[in-house]
């Protein structure tokens, strides 16, 4: 090797590890930035006191506000409120999707681009644009004050989720699959049900999740619609947290309470952690 190749090879060697040192260091500041809100959120919560002032990156491992929040009936009410709730509304989301998806996806009919681009207009709709009608129809059906009113109200955001990702994801199905099922005599539901629902678990994984997180973190309407603390959700009992006069420094507590209300999340993605990146891949590579 002439000593002009040796040194064009040490150049590209040093050009890599630069950029690789470059990467690296990009990585870090990254995750530096998106990860250091939770860990303080994390350190707070582990202070009570004048100790919550203070600017030290260590906690102190202080479990007093998460002992408190156990012990206080309304947050922990509201955890089972919060999952019935976001349970309950993916359920639903899920069935009305799956059979929508179906229609949507593998038949053909008259209106079906129509029909797709409105489920993305109402999609779109800020909820504080639908909260009059919304308000309206949960009193018509005497929902008010109830877990079930926000079930309803969810649904005006999940289902066209679900929909349209469900959707996306039955067209990427070949079509020999129809077809074989179709001279097997099966009907379309049960094509749906025994041929391609069987296919769609990491779609109906991921999609799941997502249409969950929807319903835990809302806010606006379990504010309005729900008035007791018995029936109230964990944004809601978060946000109440600040005016409770038990706490001396509402901050520590709040803390201690996104962190205690990510749980059930983090759980889920860990369960379905392989489903979910399948489902969100699906259809990436085509061939």
């Amino acid at each position: 090797m002439t000593i002009a190749a040796r040194r064009s090879s040490a150049r590209y060697r040093w050009q890599r590890r630069a950029r690789g040192f470059g990467l690296f260091v990009l990585l870090l500041l990254v995750l530096v930035y998106t990860l250091f809100p939770y860990y303080w959120a994390i350190v707070s919560s582990l202070r009570s006191g004048s100790a919550l002032f203070s600017t030290s990156l260590v906690p102190s491992f202080d479990l007093t506000h998460y002992m408190a929040l156990l012990q206080d009936p309304v947050f922990t009410g509201s955890i089972v409120n919060s999952l019935i709730v976001a349970g309950s509304t993916t359920l639903i989301s899920l069935a009305v999707a799956v059979a929508a998806a179906y229609a949507l996806g593998r038949l053909t009919f008259g209106g079906k681009k129509l029909m797709l681009m409105a489920i993305l207009v109402v999609s779109i709709f800020p909820q504080i644009a639908v909260m009059s009608g919304m308000f309206e129809l949960v009193r018509w059906f005497g929902l008010y004050n109830r877990i079930g009113s926000l079930i309803l109200a969810y649904l005006i955001f999940t289902v066209p989720f679900t929909v349209w990702v469900l959707t996306s994801f039955m067209r990427e199905f070949p079509r020999e699959l129809e077809e074989a099922a179709i001279m097997d005599g099966c009907s379309h539901w049960r094509i749906l049900t025994r041929v391609l629902l069987p296919l769609m678990g990491p779609a109906l994984a991921s999609t799941g999740l997502l249409a969950f997180i929807l319903a835990w973190n809302e806010f606006l309407f379990a504010l309005t619609f729900i008035l007791s603390d018995e029936n109230r959700t964990v944004p809601v009992a978060i946000g109440l947290i600040s005016g409770n006069s038990r706490y001396e420094y509402p901050f520590g507590p709040v803390m201690a309470a996104s962190i205690v209300v990510t749980l059930p999340l983090l759980a889920l993605v860990l369960f379905f952690q392989r489903r979910i990146v399948s489902g969100l891949t699906a259809g990436a590579i085509k061939g």
